[in-house]
């Protein structure tokens, strides 16, 4: 074998209408076989009936994806630092046992994380306050040499979110040693307190006749499945 293109195949519901992904992973190939690599993707790509996304293109591959009619996805986001903060009198409870997990989510994310839960890069959270609850997805990075990076993968309610940002950033600080959270917009109502915006976000990117990009998440893909 001198070359291979891993992708991952999911069937998601989008605006109510049942939709195939392939989902664009690691392109590799061997430095002597290289005029062959884009028929690697070509094979890929010349499947019908799906929608392609490619959620960690490499720098080389986003003007090649452009020249493809890939679209780009608005990643904008912000950096905030984790500080410890009480939760006395809060009613905020965090739990990331998987157990106690599952009691807690809806029909809707409990098949998310029952799908997710042996995902070597995904962590979970379920985040209580009153009768409500936010299911947030999360994977750890490294940047710069420093594996300190929370990135939020997916927040199962926006609004609660945003109330709770700054106990879910505690916990990331001191339960998991993350001194930083990198949250995209779609995923918070406003900016959090004592952040800054990304200034170079990852690009991420879509090739659909069907499905936009603002419909796209991050799940079921090598952000969940690959620690890196």
């Amino acid at each position: 074998m001198v070359g291979a293109y891993v992708a991952f195949y999911s069937q998601r519901s989008v605006a109510g209408q049942s939709e195939n992904f392939c989902n664009l992973a690691a392109w590799c190939v061997q430095d002597a076989y290289r005029s062959h690599g884009l028929r690697l993707l070509k094979a890929l790509l010349d499947q019908p009936g799906y929608t392609f996304t490619d959620l960690s293109p490499s720098g080389n591959v986003v003007p090649l994806n452009r020249r493809l009619k890939f679209q780009q996805l608005d990643t904008t986001a912000t950096l905030a630092v984790n500080l410890p903060w009480p939760r006395w009198g809060s009613g905020v409870r965090i739990i990331d046992h998987q157990a106690s997990i599952e009691t807690y989510l809806d029909v809707r994310d409990l098949q998310i994380y029952r799908d997710h839960a042996r995902a070597p890069a995904a962590h979970h959270l379920a985040v209580i306050k009153g009768d409500r609850c936010c299911y947030v997805m999360f994977r750890k990075d490294t940047r710069k040499g420093l594996r300190l990076f929370a990135s939020i993968l997916h927040v199962g309610d926006v609004e609660l979110f945003s109330e709770v940002a700054w106990h879910v950033r505690s916990y990331l600080l001191t339960r998991f040693g993350l001194a930083v959270t990198i949250v995209e917009n779609r995923f918070v109502s406003a900016p959090p307190m004592l952040s800054v915006p990304l200034k170079s976000p990852r690009p991420k990117m879509i090739l659909s006749s069907r499905v936009s990009p603002s419909q796209v998440d991050y799940l079921y893909s090598e952000l969940t499945c690959v620690p890196w």
